[in-house]
């Protein structure tokens, strides 16, 4: 195991440079920069330009822009925001915490209710409960989740009119607990989280339920499962020991794609939700073309995503004692 560790770290750095050095060509590769837009503003004079592309290194050749970059971010300075001139960490930060909300929750939902879903659909294939299952699934599967925020928010919209519930509909909090005590403002922000991490976990809800179900039942159907039932072994020991833990090995080789995903935000729901995440950001990050918050955010994922992939083999390694790693 530990050579095989010692190999991916080493495949992971010329992997990284690569990634980020890729990145960050094709984000300059577009015409302007963040100060092209600012000289269309009159009260900007040439000379404060000329000043701010000095600091902002902008009048450097581009390798030496990237190794600058490279070189702070090694150091765990990700660099400063062009358009809020304030470090991109502090920007980030609070941010990538309000996406975390979110996708945490829909994580949470999306494994709970799908296996739980699968599992059932597996032993009971084809009855009434795996149909209906099943139509909700393709339902989640073919209707898009901006889409489906939307219709969210017309149902809880009309909710609130009928009734005169308070209702949250979007934004992450309301106005009048901010300041209130940690467990009601704690409350306040999950009322606010949860329609758009259901919303979240309804495709994925779909997909691993259907991911499983069909792993399920090809493993039910193997002769070591007859051989378990015929020996005398429980109906869950069969299910959980035996089929699960063998059905469940994609799964896991997936699993690395969550620590990305957790900095990769809740996507186009927070935008329809007005939810203060990593996508409204990386937006305007993208319109204002400021280079360092998209160049370190996404440099980030990619960290992630190969660390991730790592830890996917070592919990392969874990459930089946087959994999053995030389």
């Amino acid at each position: 195991m530990l050579p095989f560790l010692f190999r991916r770290l080493l495949q992971f750095i010329p992997t990284f440079v690569l990634a980020t050095l890729i990145l960050f060509f094709i984000v300059q590769a577009a015409p302007g920069d963040f100060l092209t837009q600012l000289s269309q503003n009159p009260r900007v004079t040439p000379e404060k330009l000329e000043q701010l592309r000095i600091n902002y290194l902008l009048d450097q050749p581009l390798w030496t822009q990237y190794f600058r970059w490279f070189t702070n971010f090694l150091r765990g300075n990700l660099g400063i925001s062009f358009a809020a001139n304030q470090p991109v960490w502090d920007l980030v930060a609070p941010r990538l915490w309000n996406s975390l909300i979110l996708v945490i929750i829909s994580t949470v939902l999306t494994y709970g209710v799908g296996l739980l879903v699968g599992i059932y659909g597996a032993l009971k294939p084809y009855t009434l409960g795996d149909r209906v299952a099943s139509v909700f699934a393709y339902f989640g599967l073919g209707i898009p989740s901006f889409f489906f925020a939307l219709l969210v928010i017309f149902g809880l919209v009309i909710l609130k009119q009928n009734t005169g519930w308070d209702v949250p509909i979007t934004g992450k909090s309301s106005g009048a607990l901010q300041n209130a005590g940690s467990f009601r403002s704690a409350w306040d922000v999950f009322l606010h989280a949860l329609a758009p991490s259901i919303v979240l976990a309804l495709r994925s809800i779909s997909s691993e339920s259907r991911f499983i179900r069909g792993q399920m039942l090809e493993v039910l159907g193997q002769d070591y499962i007859r051989t378990a039932r015929a020996k005398g072994l429980g109906d869950n020991s069969v299910t959980y020991k035996h089929a699960f833990r063998n059905a469940s090995l994609p799964l896991v080789a997936s699993l690395g794609a969550l620590l990305p995903a957790l900095i990769g935000g809740a996507g186009f729901i927070e935008v329809v939700f007005a939810w203060p995440g990593l996508t409204p950001l990386l937006l305007d990050s993208l319109g204002n073309q400021d280079l360092y918050v998209i160049i370190s955010t996404t440099a980030i994922a990619t960290l992630l995503y190969i660390v991730g992939n790592i830890i996917s083999d070592i919990l392969l390694a874990v459930v089946d004692p087959r994999i053995r790693f030389s």
